[in-house]
């Protein structure tokens, strides 16, 4: 039986992240497994995303993210972080 308990993560990835589709490649799947969040480029050249709902979904959505052409993914951190009891929708910032 699957988990069903509902968590949030802050994931940084870490490589070739800009300019590549990531973040709207993000929306695309957390739209699509039915995940919250949001997701936005950092200054250094890194990704930050905060993604909400069940872990496996969640790691389901980053092995999708780490199929792409064009994305490079050198290094990924992620911490559990309090849920965000009535957000609604993933976003790009």
């Amino acid at each position: 039986m699957a988990d069903t308990t509902i968590i949030r993560q802050r994931i940084i990835f870490k490589g070739r992240v800009q300019g590549v589709g990531f973040r709207y490649r993000a929306r695309y799947a957390a739209d699509g497994m039915g995940l919250t969040g949001w997701v936005q480029n950092e200054w250094d050249g890194s990704v930050i995303m905060e993604v909400q709902g069940r872990l496996d979904t969640i790691n389901e959505m980053l092995r999708l993210l780490n199929h792409s052409s064009f994305i490079e993914i050198d290094d990924v951190d992620r911490m559990n972080i309090p849920v965000e009891e009535y957000e609604s929708g993933f976003h790009v910032h």
